[in-house]
């Protein structure tokens, strides 16, 4: 990083506002040894900037600065976030909000501390007991009819990292214009006027109360009953990577009529340094190592996993020569759409105003099994935020069948406003079961699936640039990408340009038009002749930029998958070049 004059002043005046009474003893500390160190990188990472709402609210890496999560970032948001509340529901008796956490270090501490913050401005908060699933913080939300929610989590982030959600009252992650409005009340916020000291009054413990309501509603998703009382014995291995789902999981299969199912012993502890894995995402092969071995020694028919906030799902199944391979998240959200779809046609179900929904960067297999079976599919931003707000609007209209995005996360129910493992597991475990009855597996289903609509292989590459450099680097290059256009990928022609940041989309011929979405977004797609889709999307949690590849093929039996995965692989790499990822 270029420790240049100008930003290095700017980062000194910020610290120096930290060393005043009205931080403690080690945060003071903390923040006087990065001014006293020759290397001002450190100084620069955690002043250089206010940690921001993104995507997934305010998040970032454990310590003392405004860049860093800490009880003063968590207390001026959380001030910040009241005082926005107070405004917008100024004509309300009580004002109320849910407050959740998960197993990370620090996220009991900070979840304390927002409950004593909300609870000294006035408002009623509803705090879990213990650790809970993101989805249950939404569900709660609704439940008590709250007019916000935060729930301390840093879903599958690296240990060093936290963070804090912010929910409105509909359950779902703060959209426009509310995100940006409590920016703006945090912004005006100083550390001396966060109302740490709590009023026990208005504060009341939740549980398990919350957690027999919420289970009994998810059992409400299952399709088909019957397929479960006859494939009861089906052999599941599950894992929750030391977080959230480690009660509520294994409870909802249960209750869902599973009565084979085993947990992976080491990974059922509460442990904010996740020291079984170097990353608590199941995302990642090396997360579900020790979930794997259970899995081959049991011979069970399925490993699920989930993250440590449990809103995520991660699973892998044996292939047709009896090997354990991994699911990626577009398939999961295509098999699952696939069974919701085809499984309420069979038992009748299914209704012409039901609707599902996708993000733009997952699978467009999703459309074509909608198309086929006349069903509705909308497209939307990446963020369950999206997929809530699309629920949202139909409410009382159409009713929501399903949804998801690539990156491991599913809703099948609209009583949820996030993306939920607790509900996704429990469905997964019937799809299994329903394969079983049919004489086929997991893979099979997928095999099926890709004969009857197409083969699709995608591929996520993260291109990770940390710090105050990297967001230059990543700005520049999508700068480059729109004053340069790409005219090939791979060897196929770009016949149509994306760009959700002008809303509009280019044609080959060069014809213009408008992209219809509720706000605009940084993120380009260039679609190929040959049906190769590729997105690229700067994150709004991390210090990365993701390219999202989907590269089509004809398949006609499942003997020729590996052969398809191998020419995929190949052509990835041609994309990659041409990006100048290579």
């Amino acid at each position: 990083m270029a420790n240049n004059a100008e930003l290095i002043a700017l980062c000194e005046a910020k610290a120096k506002a930290w060393l005043s009474p009205a931080f403690d003893e080690e945060t003071r500390k903390e923040v006087q040894a990065k001014l006293d160190n020759d290397d001002k990188t450190e100084l620069i990472e955690s002043f250089y900037k206010d940690l921001e709402f993104g995507t997934g609210g305010l998040r970032g890496i454990m310590g003392a600065g405004s860049n860093r999560m800490n009880i003063y970032t968590v207390g001026m948001a959380t001030q910040g976030f009241a005082n926005y509340l107070k405004k917008n529901f100024a004509d309300k008796k009580e004002i109320s909000v849910v407050v959740c956490y998960d197993c990370r270090n620090n996220s009991s501490k900070f979840a304390q501390a927002v409950a004593d913050i909300f609870s000294a401005n006035g408002i009623k908060v509803y705090l879990f007991d213990e650790m809970r699933p993101t989805p249950e913080c939404s569900f709660a939300i609704r439940h008590f009819g709250c007019q916000g929610g935060v729930n301390l989590t840093a879903s599958h982030n690296p240990r060093e990292y936290n963070g804090y959600k912010a929910y409105w009252e509909d359950g779902a992650q703060v959209l426009a214009p509310h995100d940006k409005g409590i920016i703006d009340e945090v912004n005006k916020v100083k550390v001396e006027d966060v109302k740490f000291t709590g009023n026990k009054d208005l504060i009341q413990m939740i549980g398990e109360d919350v957690d027999k309501i919420y289970l009994d509603k998810v059992q409400t998703l299952s399709i088909d009953p019957d397929v479960i009382k006859r494939q009861k014995d089906l052999c599941i291995v599950y894992t929750p990577l030391h977080g959230t789902g480690r009660v509520m999981i294994p409870a909802s299969l249960k209750q869902w009529g599973f009565e084979n199912v085993h947990c992976v012993k080491e990974q059922m502890v509460k442990d904010g340094n996740f020291s079984t894995v170097d990353r608590p995402n199941p995302e990642f092969a090396e997360a579900l190592t020790l979930g794997l071995r259970d899995a081959k020694a049991l011979d069970a028919d399925i490993l699920m996993a989930s993250d440590p906030d449990a809103d995520r799902i991660g699973m892998a199944c044996k292939n047709d020569k009896g090997e354990w391979v991994l699911i990626n998240g577009n398939q999961t959200c295509m098999i699952f759409l696939w069974y919701i779809i085809a499984n309420r046609k069979a038992v009748g179900k299914m209704k012409p105003t039901d609707f599902i929904v996708k993000t733009i960067v997952t699978t467009e297999n999703i459309k074509k099994i909608a198309d086929k079976n006349n069903i509705e599919m909308r497209d939307c931003y990446t963020g369950f935020k999206w997929i809530a707000r699309e629920i949202a609007i139909s409410e009382g209209k159409q009713q929501y069948i399903g949804g998801g995005e690539e990156s491991y996360g599913f809703l099948a129910e609209d009583f949820v406003r996030d993306k939920d493992s607790v509900s996704a597991c429990s469905l997964l475990a019937e799809i299994c079961a329903y394969a079983k009855d049919n004489g086929k597996t997991l893979y099979d289903i997928l095999m099926d699936i890709y004969m009857e609509y197409g083969y699709s292989k995608e591929t996520l590459i993260n291109v990770e640039r940390p710090g105050k450099s990297g967001a230059d680097e990543i700005q520049q290059m999508m700068i480059n990408f729109r004053e340069h256009p790409l005219q090939e990928l791979g060897g196929s022609k770009v016949v149509l340009l994306k760009d959700y940041k002008s809303l509009e989309a280019k044609d080959a011929q060069g014809n213009v038009t408008k992209l219809v979405m509720p706000e605009t977004s940084n993120v380009l797609q260039w679609f190929c002749e040959d049906g190769t889709k590729v997105s690229a999307r700067p994150s709004g949690t991390e210090p990365k930029i993701k390219f999202y590849i989907e590269i089509k093929d004809n398949m006609t039996d499942p003997s020729q998958f590996e052969a398809l995965e191998a020419k995929a692989e190949k052509h990835v790499e041609a994309i990659k070049k041409s990006l100048g990822l290579a």
